[in-house]
């Protein structure tokens, strides 16, 4: 996975930090957004392959495309979202994870630029009802003032934004003046499997419908678009202008929403799955936004490191790191150390999976966590809150005195050292440097970060520290509670 990430955003450059949004015409910088794919070869509706014709005039072409595409072609539509300007003024940001810059660069216009002005981006979306209901990404349409949408008749339709979701970076339009709407069928994304073919259609750089074609590369696919990450990687071509678009299996059904590419790469395309979306399309109808559970736990993976200095006999769930204060995990008496491997009956297999089942649960239920807590397991019931709209805290998968073998160098956390690191925290030793190189540093201990805790002991000063390494069960392996921009996490160094 490249350390950088490109996001495309329906037709505007918001310089994505971490991935690239291919929404028609936004290019930023790592993983591009997309909507729109172009045809690689023809296949029939069996998942067959297709049989090419040789150079030599041998075996004529059995299989096509046309017939699916000719089919599905009148369910994609393209939208052009307008958003205009004030004099003076910088357009907002885009909420959260690695959709948070702004378009301003992809335009052209200067740091010294002050007049209005209309901007414009584009992107494509997929009709799932006959009433004029259309999915696309959320970034498609982040802070438009006007969307125009165009099907594939040419026939231009403004469209009303229904609801979004910033987190799966989903959004619903509707469009009006019609009836029965040629509207795609929705599949199983979960019947995928790494082989299947798919086909794609959208808006690449604003050239109108266009097919490819590909295999389903991966599933599963993490790429840090935010606490849901779950995305179906394929090799079907997908641009800017992508975003939005469909991406569907050779029954004709949608499978996959294009959102992301990978723009240092061939044949890197992400979509999001549509049983992703199928639980929260009735919820953004509806209420226009999405009701998630939530327990108030900050989580992390389990690393061999931290197996080993939590002598596990298990390597599947989620550590927890951290407790939200009053939050119902605390409540429910969750603690920092406990390792979350089962939810509600369902297995934990990581610490990206917990956040999906915690958000799908209904709120003001109960869900039984089983958890193991010094090698015992215990079942714990927790009650589930509500994720507000706008909040970020959802169940999150988190990260010369002393500085030894460990390549640590601390200084107690008096007022001082507070406000040389700009800190609010009184307990805890300050980490005011790391050597490269070091246990430490291949830990990703960094300057700044505060101690709390030494296998499970909490240390106030830096010689509260050198007794509890000098007394931990290893010489060789040393766990710290370890707290960073306000959040904590477990941080195994090995020796």
């Amino acid at each position: 996975m490249l350390k950088r990430i490109r996001s495309s955003i329906a037709g505007k450059n918001f310089g994505l930090r971490s991935l690239t949004v291919a929404a028609a015409g936004f290019l930023t910088a790592g993983f591009v957004l997309a909507s729109g794919l172009n045809l690689t070869g023809p296949l029939n509706a069996q998942n067959s392959p297709p049989v090419l014709q040789t150079p030599s005039g041998g075996p004529a072409i059995e299989n096509s495309f046309a017939p699916i595409a000719e089919r599905l072609a009148p369910s994609v539509v393209n939208i052009k979202a307008t958003k205009v300007r004030k004099a003076g003024h910088q357009l907002p940001q885009m909420p959260g994870g690695p959709f948070g810059e702004n378009f301003n660069r992809f335009f052209g216009e200067g740091e010294g630029f002050h007049g209005p002005q209309r901007l414009e981006g584009a992107g494509s979306g997929v009709i799932i009802s006959s009433e004029g209901y259309i999915l696309t990404n959320n970034h498609v349409v982040e802070g438009a003032q006007k969307v125009l949408v165009t099907l594939s008749d040419q026939k231009e339709a403004v469209a009303e934004i229904v609801g979004s979701d910033p987190k799966t970076d989903l959004a619903v339009l509707r469009i009006s003046g019609g009836k029965d709407f040629p509207a795609a069928r929705m599949g199983d994304s979960s019947a995928l499997k790494v082989g299947d073919w798919v086909l794609a259609i959208g808006n690449p750089f604003g050239l109108g419908h266009t097919l490819t074609s590909g295999i389903v590369s991966a599933k599963g696919r993490v790429i840090g678009a935010g606490p849901y990450d779950n995305f179906i990687q394929t090799d079907a071509s997908i641009n800017p202008g992508n975003s939005g678009g469909p991406l569907f299996n050779m029954k004709g059904e949608v499978i996959g929403i294009n959102t992301a590419i990978n723009p240092s790469g061939q044949g890197i395309g992400f979509a999001i799955p549509i049983d992703t979306a199928k639980p929260l399309i009735p919820q953004l109808i509806k209420t226009g936004e999405v009701t998630r559970g939530y327990i108030g736990v900050n989580i992390q993976s389990l690393t061999p490191e931290i197996v080993a200095a939590l002598e596990l006999e298990v390597r599947k769930g989620a550590l927890v790191a951290d407790v939200i204060p009053g939050g119902p995990a605390e409540k429910a008496g969750i603690k920092s150390g406990d390792v979350i491997v089962s939810f509600d009956g369902k297995t934990v297999e990581d610490s990206h999976a917990l956040p999906t089942l915690v958000a799908a649960s209904p709120v003001g239920e109960k869900a039984t966590l089983t958890i193991l807590r010094d090698g015992r397991k215990k079942d714990i019931q927790v009650d589930i809150a509500r994720l507000g709209t706008g909040d970020h805290r959802s169940e999150r998968s988190s990260g010369e005195p002393s500085r030894g073998k460990w390549g640590l160098k601390l200084q107690d956390l008096d007022s001082q050292t507070a406000r040389r690191f700009g800190l609010d925290s009184k307990n805890g030793v300050a980490v005011v440097d790391v050597k490269p190189g070091s246990p430490a540093a291949k830990a990703s201990m960094r300057r700044g970060d505060i101690i709390l805790e030494v296998d499970r002991k909490p240390v106030n000063t830096v010689e509260e520290l050198q007794e509890k390494v000098e007394q931990a069960k290893s010489k060789d392996l040393l766990l710290l509670l370890v707290q960073r921009n306000g959040s904590k996490l477990l941080v195994a160094l090995k020796g």
